[in-house]
């Protein structure tokens, strides 16, 4: 396939002024068509958040040679949804979501907003990938996590991905990285998520905070271990959450008809 019948969707739970979705749109210039769906604001921490009791809207941002620009009201799925549903004349090829201001490592994948656009691309059969940067600094280098969602986005379009199979990219923030490692995702959760404050109101005010803790860190596969030695992980993810190896062991400890 040449590369100008390509179409390539990009999205983002940062928002469409984002220096890291920027970035990729820069990176990804050459492989095709380019046309960017993203919310008009933060939507961090959305996973795959849809909006059902409010009307969503899309503007036109700017559109050039191979590249179109769409701001949207919603959601990162929404995004994904209205641009497959109602906008784009056909399927993409790919989509990128990214690149996002922090890391989608571990457990983080079912909190991202960024990665619950590349799970609903799964959902509609195009090959999907998340990518991340360990460091939610506004001026942040993206160019080494430029440089790896280059490299996925060209092999992808070559290869394609398994149907139901979605791919999570985190680049660790050092100059250069080490290389890329295809890995598991790491067996973690956050402890002590909320510090607290009294409201003007005097009511105590609950706000998000965290601390990642791996529970086996001596794991070499798994992600976070790999972050932390310099290296890219690459996670190859399931739409299919069904626990195949448990399902028979199951049935044969309950009484199950059919």
């Amino acid at each position: 396939m040449m590369n100008k019948d390509r179409l390539i969707l990009i999205t983002n739970d940062d928002g469409i002024e984002a220096k890291g979705i920027n970035e990729l749109i820069k990176c990804l210039k050459g492989l095709g068509e380019l046309v960017v769906f993203a919310p008009d604001g933060p939507r961090s921490g959305m996973s795959s958040a849809i909006t059902s009791h409010l009307p969503i809207t899309y503007s036109l941002i700017g559109k050039e040679d191979k590249l179109t620009r769409y701001a949207c009201t919603g959601t990162p799925v929404d995004c994904v949804k209205l641009a497959i549903n109602e906008v784009l004349e056909r399927q993409p090829d790919l989509l990128v979501a990214g690149i996002n201001h922090g890391g989608n490592h571990a457990i983080s994948v079912h909190y991202s907003g960024t990665m619950g656009a590349a799970i609903e691309g799964c959902i509609f059969r195009v090959p999907s990938i998340g990518v991340s940067l360990m460091s939610h600094a506004p001026d942040a280098d993206f160019s080494e996590a430029c440089r790896f969602a280059r490299m996925l986005a060209e092999n992808v379009l070559k290869e394609g991905l398994p149907n139901g199979t979605y791919l999570n990219l985190n680049v660790p923030d050092v100059t250069p990285v080490k290389g890329l490692t295809v890995c598991r995702q790491a067996d973690g959760r956050w402890i002590n998520e909320f510090y607290t404050k009294k409201g003007t109101d005097g009511k105590t005010e609950f706000w998000l905070t965290g601390e990642f803790v791996d529970r086996d860190s001596q794991e070499p596969d798994f992600d976070i271990n790999r972050l932390n030695e310099g290296y890219a992980s690459l996670v190859p993810c399931l739409i299919d959450v069904t626990n195949h190896a448990f399902r028979d062991g199951l049935r044969g400890r309950l009484v199950v008809s059919g």
